[in-house]
């Protein structure tokens, strides 16, 4: 990361420079894609000024501090470009952190067979009754069948509290 250091009505010493190059450098703890930093300082009546932008892809943070010391200025430039850059890295991984929590759910999932057997059932036109007591004799958990006065197709089902009950499907609207 290049750093350019810029003063106005101070002189600067290796020491300041140093000072400045170590309290920069640390913004790339949270991103380490910074393309440069500027430094801007300067003394005004009774207090000092420091001024850091930061150039980082598809964001340009900027912080301004003042304080009685030059040393304070910059300590505090410093870490408020530090929260903006952390803030910055949070919002990048909550974009794509939707897409990760799917694919763990999707991994977490019960794990499906490779093949899974394909059951051929003959669908008749039938009542919800007939095909509940044909569901019985055979000993399945369900039935599937067409019933006799909507034409639609149903399946008639055992509950885990032992009881019937009738699934009939339908089709999402539109909006």
């Amino acid at each position: 990361m290049e750093i350019h250091l810029n003063a106005k009505q101070i002189k600067l010493t290796p020491a300041i420079r140093a000072y400045v190059e170590e309290k920069v450098s640390r913004a790339q703890r949270y991103f380490d894609h910074i393309i440069n930093a500027q430094v801007f300082l300067s003394v005004q009546k009774r207090f000092h000024q420091a001024e850091i932008v930061v150039h980082a892809p598809g964001q340009t943070i900027r912080a301004q501090a003042l304080a009685a010391d030059l040393y304070s200025a910059v300590d505090l430039a410093a870490d408020k470009v530090d929260v903006q850059l952390k803030k910055f890295k949070e919002r990048l991984k909550s974009k794509h952190k939707p897409a990760r929590v799917a694919a763990a759910v999707e991994t977490d999932a019960v794990p499906v067979p490779a093949a899974l057997p394909v059951i051929k059932q003959i669908v008749a036109p039938t009542t919800p009754e007939d095909a509940a007591r044909e569901m019985e004799s055979l000993g399945h958990a369900f039935r599937v069948f067409q019933d006799r006065d909507s034409k639609q197709i149903h399946v008639v089902f055992r509950r885990d509290d032992e009881s019937l009950a009738i699934l009939r499907p339908v089709q999402k609207n539109g909006g």
